[in-house]
């Protein structure tokens, strides 16, 4: 019963709502008593040959109403009960959804996608049953056994009552002991579900790779063994499951077989009249349901628990980024990092060394470097997807940057992050989520900035065009500048591209530039790149490898000292000249033909 005891808060929340359908139920169960009295009073009244056609036509009409009264309070009940469940539903849905818009990133690289799915849909949905159908089921066994029971006692045979009891405790010790193997049986056929649910989506997420390498029918595979696990376990708790019902009939069995043997001798020694005997068994049919709806609970209840401890497990996991502040209003000024050492959660290596250099309000940074050099890193420091040891490691107008309310930090900031996210909606919509109601021409003037307003216009609905899920229908470069504009139009204090150019060409990779560099006077812009031409223009380029800064200075400053940045900037300017060429050499050829 522990699951009742944590989700006590609801039922504290909503005990009118159960105080009154359990009332229902009670008029219910009241009411279910009267038919087995008429039928017996009937049946005593043909064999003494006293039932009147007035008497039976009072009879009728007494069954009729307790027919239509049940019929309302039945009702009502659905509507208290049930609803009360469905309220708990979403309550623990909003939570839910909360507590993972509030986490961190590191929460999301301890766990999959799927497990968090499953932990929303399946351990609520059984956490809603405890708290609808369970309630109904125990209240339901409660009222009802216990009515039936007093009213065969009171009304026939105290003594026959306890005959046909006798079997009742071996029940209650087998119900308690399946109870136990299927909450066990029920955690690991939820957790093999997630391991199922993570898979399908990763699959779904990932089927252009999976189709290039040819990968199909060994994830076909990888998936059937995890559908296989999710049924064998599944069927472990089905056979517990299965021993409810038959166990309980069991019991009813032994106690229709002794109320039989007992009620005869009873009716031959007149303690009790024929009616009454098959009244007696009219009212132990009647226990059949509240004894299989007490092995239901028994069920629901391990069910809701194993799910409510999955559940409350999500919830009470701590967010590694402290949400205190001392500082309400929005940052402004120079940023400026002093790192001396930073590794992510769980891992010992040191993605971060000796790491000291300012960004000054207004002016242009950028940061290159090797892939693994540490430049996205910075990034995620800097909008605090993890946070340093030292708070005053990285600081943003004088301030450490956790001193400030983090909505407000993070509001100063335009991400375009490398692994762009496209919503499955709209252009539009995708363009304008920092604020839906934009008007059409400040999302349109956001497009130009970003170079992609007439290839939006080419398409059949333009800015209508739904992308599909995570931009689908798009190339790369569409979706990154797509994503740059999503950025630009809140018009941010700090606008960072973390390798946001990527999948542009050179022409286009420019023009983006310099629409950012004639838009932005005064604003801070921050771009992170593998291809130099991106950071030429910039005030100041840092120059990253292996966590630690290694060059730093002007384009021109660089390119005379003769290091990485001026080997790598050499190369990839011969590799765009001689691409450049072979494109005029095809020209020409197509143009002689």
């Amino acid at each position: 019963m522990k699951v009742f005891k944590d989700l006590g808060w609801f039922f504290r929340q909503e005990k009118s709502s159960y105080i009154f359908g359990v009332v229902m139920l009670i008029l219910v169960a009241l009411m279910e008593l009267i038919p087995p009295q008429i039928i017996g009073r009937v049946i005593d009244g043909i064999t003494m040959e006293t039932l009147t056609p007035r008497g039976l036509a009072i009879f009728i009409g007494i069954l009729l109403a307790a027919a239509v009264l049940t019929y309302i309070f039945r009702y009502y009940w659905r509507i208290l009960i049930f609803g009360a469940s469905n309220r708990l539903g979403r309550i623990l849905r909003e939570r839910m959804y909360n507590k993972f818009s509030y986490m961190s990133p590191y929460f999301y690289q301890e766990r999959r996608t799927g497990d968090l799915m499953a932990h929303a849909t399946n351990d609520i949905r059984a956490v809603q049953m405890t708290a609808g159908a369970g309630i109904l089921t125990i209240a339901d066994s409660i009222i009802t056994g216990g009515a039936v029971l007093i009213t065969m006692a009171i009304t026939i045979s105290p003594e026959l009552t306890l005959i046909a009891m006798i079997p009742l405790p071996f029940m209650v010790v087998l119900t308690s002991y399946y109870g136990t193997l299927l909450n066990r049986g029920f955690r690991k056929a939820q957790a093999a579900f997630s391991e199922l649910n993570d898979k399908s989506q990763e699959s779904i997420a990932g089927i252009k790779v999976t189709k290039t390498f040819g990968y199909e029918k060994s994830d076909q595979e990888d998936f059937k063994a995890l559908s296989d696990d999710v049924v064998e376990k599944n069927l472990k708790v089905s056979k517990v499951d299965a021993l409810f019902d038959p166990t309980i009939m069991l019991v009813i069995g032994a106690s229709y077989f002794l109320s039989i043997i007992f009620g005869a001798q009873m009716v031959l020694s007149d303690e009790i009249t024929l009616g009454q005997l098959i009244t007696f068994t009219t009212y132990l049919g009647m226990m059949v349901w509240p004894l299989l709806a007490l092995g239901w609970f028994f069920n629901l209840v391990q069910r809701g628990r194993a799910s409510y401890e999955r559940i409350e497990e999500i919830m009470q996991t701590e967010n590694d980024i402290g949400q205190e502040y001392m500082i309400e209003d929005a940052p402004d000024g120079d940023i400026e990092f002093n790192i001396g050492a930073f590794n992510f959660p769980g891992n010992g290596e040191t993605a971060l060394r000796d790491v000291s250099f300012e960004i000054n309000k207004g002016y242009t940074v950028g940061i290159v470097g090797r892939t693994g050099s540490g430049k996205s890193a910075l990034i995620r420091l800097l909008l605090r997807e993890f946070d340093t040891n030292n708070p005053e490691d990285i600081t943003y107008g004088g301030a450490a940057l956790r001193d400030y309310n983090i909505g407000n930090l993070r509001a100063q900031f335009g991400y375009v992050p490398q692994d762009h996210f496209l919503f499955s909606t709209t252009i539009r919509d995708n363009i304008a989520f920092a604020d839906p109601d934009l008007d059409d021409e400040v999302i349109h003037e956001a497009a130009r900035l970003a170079n992609i307003h007439e290839d939006i216009l080419g398409f059949p609905d333009g800015y209508d065009t739904v992308v599909g899920e995570r931009g689908v229908s798009l190339s790369g470069g569409q979706k990154q500048r797509i994503s740059i504009a999503r950025a630009l139009i809140t018009d941010p204090e700090v606008l960072i591209l973390d390798d946001s150019l990527s999948a542009v060409d050179a022409q286009t990779e420019v023009t983006i530039l310099e629409n950012i560099s004639r838009v932005r006077h005064g604003k801070t812009n921050i771009i992170t790149a593998h291809r130099m031409s991106a950071v030429s223009k910039a005030d100041q380029i840092i120059v990253m490898d292996r966590g630690t800064i290694v060059e730093r200075g002007t384009h021109n400053e660089l390119l005379a000292r003769g290091g990485w940045y001026h080997d790598t900037y050499s190369q990839q300017a011969l590799r765009q000249s001689l691409t450049e060429e072979l494109d005029d050499l095809v020209k020409g050829d197509e143009g002689d033909e």
